[in-house]
């Protein structure tokens, strides 16, 4: 088993400029590997460390940099907490419409690097919408910035979207431009038990022509409702498959869609159905978007197939005992294995299957957490495409001396599962 080689040291710049000479600085001289953190919510999100480095955290770079609150944009330096970043934006009734989990500890840089999203995707997008603009710094000290106010980009590529979800190893984000929406006045969920999978099935098939526009579809397996609903703090019906429908707008739009919905699921029989309004709703909301983390299991997965196949997915994990929360509408799935993976070998045991469904599916699974000794026996970005070629040239022109988090996507072929 290989050994997983700790950073040491920390740094912590106060300044793009710092950061920018000291970067310079490294690669010209120990060109020391260099792990990027910020609120340390997904550490073990890719490969863990192959090389003692240095840690680099963007803690101390937290400052809103420019907010034409009218234009419904915002600057801000990427070491900003999505907690503080929401108290800001709130005094002016506005939002950046992308659920983070761990808010209080989860940054904006770290959000953007691992392309974090949550229930409201459905509805709202994910960060992808809503970065305009970056600033950051790459593995040589050179400091660079891509769309937003400038419409250069580096070596043809389109780095602001290349950032998202590129887990610190192009570049250091430094700041970004942040597309708003203005926050809702209200919200509310219809959370409906059904007895069987294949029901929600129909009533997914229904809501993709629905009249209401819902922010989130949410199918939640029992062992995932019982814990969400727990969460909250409510006393929901949770022990059959729960299809979780989140809507927004003014109260009077909230309320229509909850009278529309009501309707239209009673052909599909649900077993329970009961409205979640006003303070309550934001407790659910946060449970949602909570659940989906990384918790106590020794493994979490996020599976992408189409939004047809996703109660199918949902109900193969199902049998193998591993708790689901699926955002419907859009096919993704996030599965946590359950205690009796106690084994690299158990693991791959219980995944098989579900590799071979997205094999068969064309879509992608990805480990977001296991025990760092597994990761290297496991697949963690799924089988490499065509693209993943692409993305190392994209690798070797940002960091050619491989000093951005090394190994954390490239230099290791996952075996298959």
């Amino acid at each position: 088993m290989p050994r997983v080689a700790e950073p040491i040291d920390e740094y912590l710049p106060t300044t793009p400029g710092e950061l920018c000479r000291w970067m310079a600085e490294n690669a010209d001289g120990e060109q020391r590997p260099v792990y990027p953190v910020g609120g340390r919510t997904a550490l073990r999100f890719g490969y863990p460390a192959a090389a003692p480095g240095i840690t680099l955290s963007t803690a101390q770079l937290a400052r809103v940099v420019d907010y034409p609150a009218r234009d419904m944009t915002i600057t801000v330096e990427a070491g900003i907490r999505m907690d503080d970043l929401a108290a800001v934006l709130k005094r002016e009734r506005q939002r950046l419409a992308v659920d983070v989990a761990q808010a209080h500890r989860a940054t904006l840089g770290g959000a953007i690097a691992t392309n974090t999203s949550g229930p409201r995707r459905y509805g709202l997008g994910t960060l992808r919408d809503y970065v305009i603009g970056v600033s950051a710094v790459d593995a040589l000290g050179r400091p660079f910035k891509a769309g937003g106010r400038v419409v250069k980009n580096v070596a043809g590529y389109d780095l602001c979207k290349a950032l998202v979800g590129s887990l610190g190893t192009l570049g250091v984000i430094t700041q970004a431009t942040l597309k708003l929406r203005p926050a809702p006045e209200a919200s509310a969920l219809v959370w409906a038990a059904f007895d069987r999978l294949s029901l929600i099935d129909a009533a997914l098939a229904r809501l993709a022509v629905s009249s209401t526009r819902p922010m989130a579809l949410e199918l939640l397996l029992p062992g995932a409702a019982t814990a969400i609903a727990a969460e909250a703090g409510l006393d929901l019906p949770a022990h059959r498959p729960v299809l979780c429908i989140g809507v927004e707008g003014a109260p009077h739009e909230v309320q229509w869609q909850i009278d529309e919905l009501t309707s239209e699921l009673a052909e599909f029989h649900p077993h329970d159905l009961v409205a979640v309004n006003a303070l309550e709703s934001l407790r659910l909301w946060f449970a949602l978007t909570e659940y989906q983390v990384v918790s106590d299991e020794p493994l979490t997965f996020q599976a992408s197939v189409r939004p047809s196949q996703a109660v199918e997915f949902a109900a193969c994990a199902d049998q193998l005992g591993i708790s689901v929360q699926a955002h419907a509408g859009n096919g993704i799935v996030l599965g946590h294995l359950s205690d009796r993976a106690t084994t690299l070998a158990a693991a791959h045991s219980l995944l098989a299957p579900l590799y071979d469904f997205v094999r068969r599916a064309h879509g992608v699974m990805t480990i977001l957490n296991c025990p760092p000794d597994w990761a290297h026996g496991l697949p963690l970005f799924g089988d490499l495409s065509p693209a993943w070629e692409l993305m190392r040239r994209l690798k070797s022109q940002l960091d050619p001396k491989n000093l951005l988090n090394p190994e954390r996507f490239f230099g290791r072929t996952p075996r298959d599962a």
